[in-house]
């Protein structure tokens, strides 16, 4: 949904062939990775602007820059991503399924992927280790257009997150993530769900819910909220990705 405001690593042998990557992204000479997801399909329906000739923009959450990429292929001046290279330092719940914590480490492999990446494109796509809780004008600079997808039902204080994210925004953001579709097809009320068992999935809104986060952030919604589906990439284990709105 569009609104507006209310250390690096080194590639590795045989990396696109090791298993743990998240997206699917082409490298070139028929060479493309193993992702958990092919956005492919849906970066071609999102509401990105056609051209983003002359844009700043940032990626949050980068993992291998699927996005970030996507907006630098669009033509956008500069394009900035933030990530947490490590996910000890994400936002766990008590209780965390030590499994979870260690498979995490395993596929974020300390940001070697994106590097590899960047490499292999030739890409301009600036990295930084930052949480969205600290994005700030101050160190990052404004941005014209935010990339935030798949981040929300992941933190334990997402209206936090947003309004950190408005912060640096002159522009718009295109926000992008899991809603629970039950819950939305039997309420129009706003009503989230809390997860938090065993891994950092936190909040699970229901359609309304998440406009009604974006609201509570200070976003105003631009455009009606459409719903979109995560295609699953050849290394997902399952037939289909989440919803997202």
């Amino acid at each position: 949904m569009v609104c507006r405001r209310a250390g690096d690593s080194t590639s590795v042998p045989g990396l696109v062939t090791a298993a743990g990557w998240y997206h699917t992204i082409e490298l070139g000479d028929g060479e493309t990775t193993p992702g958990w997801f092919d956005l492919r399909a849906l970066a071609r329906t999102l509401p990105f602007p056609p051209s983003m000739a002359g844009l700043r923009c940032l990626d949050v959450g980068t993992f291998e820059g699927f996005w970030a990429l996507e907006m630098e292929r669009r033509g956008a001046a500069e394009v900035v991503a933030i990530d947490i290279l490590d996910p000890l330092a994400w936002d766990w719940p008590a209780g965390s399924s030590e499994a979870i914590v260690a498979a995490l480490e395993d596929r974020k492999r300390g940001g070697a992927g994106f590097e590899h990446v960047k490499r292999a494109l030739g890409s301009s796509v600036e990295r930084i280790e930052r949480s969205v809780y600290d994005l700030h004008p101050e160190h990052v600079g404004t941005f014209d257009f935010i990339y935030l997808g798949s981040l929300l039902l992941h933190l334990r204080d997402p209206v936090r997150a947003l309004e950190a994210v408005r912060s640096v925004c002159r522009g718009q953001l295109l926000s992008v993530d899991a809603i629970d579709l039950p819950l939305s097809l039997l309420t129009r009320r706003p009503l989230a769900y809390l997860d938090a068992v065993g891994r950092p999935w936190w909040w699970r809104p229901n359609q309304a819910g998440l406009v009604r986060l974006l609201e509570a952030g200070g976003w105003k919604p631009v455009a009606p909220p459409r719903r979109v589906f995560m295609a699953p990439g050849p290394a997902h284990p399952r037939a289909g990705g989440p919803l997202q709105v």
